[in-house]
């Protein structure tokens, strides 16, 4: 069977703390996070910007992350502000993937991987491994 993977990495900048926390991540500070998406699929679909089925999806959809929280992104805002659910590494990461989910074409298999620094990151799948 055909399969296309989409690969695509990108970088936000966001303040945020994480409720409840006994420590210094408890109080409001900043990362530069880095991610990456990784878009799998069996068929190409059409996009917004390209009516033939000719794409996976667009790369545009998979990095809406990256724009301006102004404009609907995560950049430069405040994640507590921005997220249902608490701010650490892995609930952003499924946040990012489920809002992802609602951009892109049905049938896609998505994994997010966000690095909170050089050295610690989460993967965030909706799939077994």
């Amino acid at each position: 069977m055909p399969t296309w993977t989409l690969n695509t990495e990108f970088k936000f900048d966001a303040a945020h703390f994480i409720d409840g926390y006994d420590g210094k991540c408890g109080r409001m500070h900043g990362h530069s996070y880095k991610v990456q998406m990784i878009a799998k699929s069996h068929k190409l679909n059409p996009s917004a910007y390209l009516g033939s089925e000719d794409m996976v999806c667009d790369f545009k959809e998979l990095k809406w992350a990256a724009r301006d929280s102004e404009k609907g992104g995560l950049d430069h805002g405040v994640l507590n502000d921005l997220m249902p659910v608490n701010t650490t590494a892995e609930r952003i990461a499924e946040f990012i993937h489920k809002e992802t989910l609602k951009k892109i074409p049905e049938g896609i298999e998505l994994k997010v991987i966000v690095w909170e620094t050089d050295t610690c990151w989460v993967e965030y799948t909706d799939q077994d491994v």
